[in-house]
């Protein structure tokens, strides 16, 4: 039985993905992961300017994950315009690969997309929409219903390739952003972001940020709760489950709470071969 699902008008030979900011624009991980063997690719952030990002250090272990404030640093959209997706195209022309798409205001995520939009290497976008609105002291954009609607209806104005928007599982009521961002215009969407968290090295926070965002096993139960809650209120929407896949069980426990598609984050980080195996296995049980 193939493993192959059309999802949002893009075929996927698997379900699973590398998740946003685990695998960079593709090249920084083709000497260590046969991306050929992937469902898809998300990329690494792209933003309209360049970003350095936070202050070192950027990343801690800790007994449940990993906590992270790299501040989406990236090259910006003209570097990724001109460099990362002709690569993609060339090295892994028959890859789907996600854009993973940030901004600072409600207009800059059209303005990325519309940059973008002309290029081929990518098959469609995924929204962040974990980023602080600056216009509305910080507030991050996915958490009012009303600036997701205006973010996505103004990226679907922008393109005619899917859009996946991307939610944080500190939403109270997260079926309600997504049947925003939904009737808005998403063709799916992605659960979930990291969770927000802190850790201390004595007095010392181990982040140069102080806080940063909660990845890896600590977040599979919640990512999981979040999919399937989305699921049941609106089950014809595909739905990308991110969050603590470490197994091919972990992925099947996605996909019996909904999911469409898994991505894998965290724990490709620590193991640049899991995804292949989790691949494997599935193929080896029909899923």
């Amino acid at each position: 039985m193939s493993l192959a699902r059309d999802v949002a008008g893009i075929r996927f030979s698997n379900p699973i993905l590398l998740a946003a900011g685990t695998a960079g624009y593709g090249r920084e991980v083709a000497g260590v992961i046969a991306l050929r063997r992937l469902g898809g690719l998300v990329t690494k952030a792209v933003s309209l300017e360049r970003r350095v990002g936070n202050r070192a250090p950027r990343v801690a272990e800790f007994h449940g994950g990993m906590l992270n404030a790299v501040g989406l640093a990236n090259p910006g959209v003209a570097h990724v315009r001109a460099h990362d997706l002709p690569w993609l195209r060339t090295a892994e022309p028959a890859l789907p690969v996600l854009v993973n798409v940030v901004g600072f205001t409600t207009a800059e995520y059209a303005e990325v997309i519309t940059q973008l939009d002309d290029r081929e290497g990518h098959a469609g976008y995924e929204l962040n929409l974990s980023c602080p609105n600056t216009n509305a002291g910080g507030v991050e954009f996915g958490a009012d219903a009303a600036t997701v609607t205006d973010v996505v209806a103004r990226c679907r104005r922008a393109t005619r390739r899917p859009l996946f928007a991307k939610l944080s599982p500190a939403l109270p009521v997260i079926a309600v952003i997504a049947r925003a961002a939904r009737d808005a215009g998403a063709d799916g969407i992605t659960l979930v972001n990291t969770m927000p968290g802190l850790a201390y090295h004595g007095s010392q926070t181990r982040l140069g940020n102080g806080f940063g965002g909660v990845s890896g096993p600590a977040l599979l139960p919640v990512g999981l709760l979040a999919v399937s809650r989305t699921a049941e209120a609106l089950p014809d929407v595909p739905i990308i489950g991110t969050g603590g896949v470490s197994t091919a069980e972990h992925a099947r426990d996605y996909f019996r709470a909904g999911a469409t598609l898994v991505a894998i984050g965290t724990a490709a980080l620590a193991d640049p071969r899991l995804p292949e195996r989790i691949i494997t296995a599935l193929e080896r049980t029909d899923g």
